[in-house]
């Protein structure tokens, strides 16, 4: 357990498989209680979160545990840390979906009927301190590793550059009935590559967002020009980055020359400049000259788009003089949803949002009700990265300081996030 209190998983790129950790011996306060026997999930999002690890006793008998109440967790060892055992379930819920009863030894079929392969192991996901089903196993490797064979299947695998790992996302398999202790049936999954050009962009986004490097860019590959520059523009940054970098330079300025020259800008924005110069030299000249005047505002520096025109206050006003000033502070001023607290040299000491000056007790005094932690630009801050800033955050404004904490200027959401696409026509 680490000091937060949640599960660690020390295993290499946060992920595993089932079949290395089933029968794992389970411990408490140091002594062995028994053997991981299976795990329990839900289905309540993209992809299924572990919720209990089923433990088999001595002698017969078995334990639920939440999730909870797992500890170290490791292909050698499993770290419970739980006081009284006999408060805990002993069998899983009727309803409760176990990965190596339910699921392992299943046939995969696709929407056609056609009947795939069996599924061999599961592939788990460790991310923000939860553990999900991230994958289905169909592959002859996940057969011999499932049988214990793993020095096998690794010579196999290195030995022969045709085998390959066959996996399926989560997001393939349809829901599974409600009624799981009766689910005898195969996993059906929820498309076929012919069936991509039927999804919406943004859906497709999600799920290839899920897969691994190589199973995006294989299924990115099967769509139209038109389909696959749609999806492109709905991807998260760091998986955009990761296939654009996974495809030849030729596809890509095709994808991009179909898209707005604001969303071309966009994503050409999360390359290393070398990657995005190579592209725009590929691109229709009159649409690359637009995206390069984007990119090239990206570049300026943020103190050209900040105001002076913010309200500040004092941290010894208390909050009912604040109150009853603020309508005349406010007036003519570009930014009116946050109070800057700032001492008698201007150093910025923390804010107060319009929401929480209303709510707050009539003589408290500003400095016990703002936020001390504030969010900064540097002067020497681009464009850009007050762009990145708004999008993580979505923050309406955001101060600017020197290396003394002073303020030099805020810059606003509608001035920095809609200003780069606003000469594009």
């Amino acid at each position: 357990m680490n000091q937060s209190g949640t599960p660690t998983i020390p295993l290499p790129e946060q992920s595993f498989f089932l079949s290395e950790i089933l029968g794992t011996r389970v411990s408490r306060n140091g002594k062995r209680i028994g053997k991981l026997a299976d795990m329990l999930i839900k289905e309540n999002g993209t992809l299924p979160v572990v919720t209990h690890f089923f433990i088999s006793l001595p002698f017969g008998e078995s334990i639920v545990i939440p999730w909870e109440n797992i500890g170290t967790i490791s292909s050698n060892e499993i770290v419970i840390n739980i006081d009284d055992l006999s408060s805990l379930a002993k069998e899983p819920d009727e309803k409760a979906i176990l990965l190596k009863d339910h699921i392992l030894d299943k046939k995969a079929i696709d929407l056609d009927g056609h009947e795939m392969e069996v599924v061999y192991d599961i592939k788990l996901l460790w991310r923000n301190k939860k553990l999900y089903v991230s994958e289905v196993d169909l592959s002859r490797y996940g057969l011999l590793r499932r049988m214990g064979l793993t020095w096998l299947a690794k010579l196999i695998y290195n030995l022969a550059d045709r085998i390959r790992d066959q996996t399926i996302s989560w997001t393939y398999i349809q829901p599974l009935p409600e009624d799981i202790s009766r689910f005898r049936g195969d996993l059906h999954l929820k498309l076929l590559k012919e069936k991509l050009s039927d999804m919406h962009p943004v859906d497709l986004a999600d799920i290839l967002e899920e897969m691994d490097p190589e199973q995006r860019a294989e299924i990115f590959g099967e769509l139209d020009t038109e389909q696959a520059s749609d999806t492109l523009e709905e991807i998260e940054p760091s998986v955009q980055r990761d296939l654009v970098e996974s495809l030849g330079t030729d596809k890509v300025a095709r994808l991009i020359d179909e898209m707005t020259t604001g969303q071309a800008a966009d994503i050409l924005a999360v390359l290393p400049t070398p990657d995005a110069n190579a592209i725009l030299d590929h691109l229709d000249p009159e649409n690359a000259s637009k995206v390069r005047t984007i990119l090239e505002q990206q570049e300026e520096n943020i103190l050209d788009f900040a105001t002076q025109e913010y309200i500040a206050f004092p941290p010894d006003k208390i909050v009912e003089q604040a109150q009853d000033e603020y309508r005349k502070a406010a007036r003519e001023k570009d930014v009116v949803m946050y109070l800057y607290i700032l001492d008698l040299t201007g150093r910025l000491l923390g804010v107060v949002d319009i929401k929480e000056l209303l709510r707050a007790d009539d003589q408290a005094l500003l400095k016990d009700i703002m936020e001390e932690h504030v969010y900064t630009l540097d002067p020497d801050s681009t464009l850009k990265e007050a762009s990145e800033m708004f999008t993580r955050y979505d923050f309406r404004a955001i101060p600017i300081t020197d290396d003394n904490d002073k303020i030099l200027g805020v810059v606003t959401y509608r001035d920095v996030v809609g200003l780069k696409h606003r000469f594009v026509d």
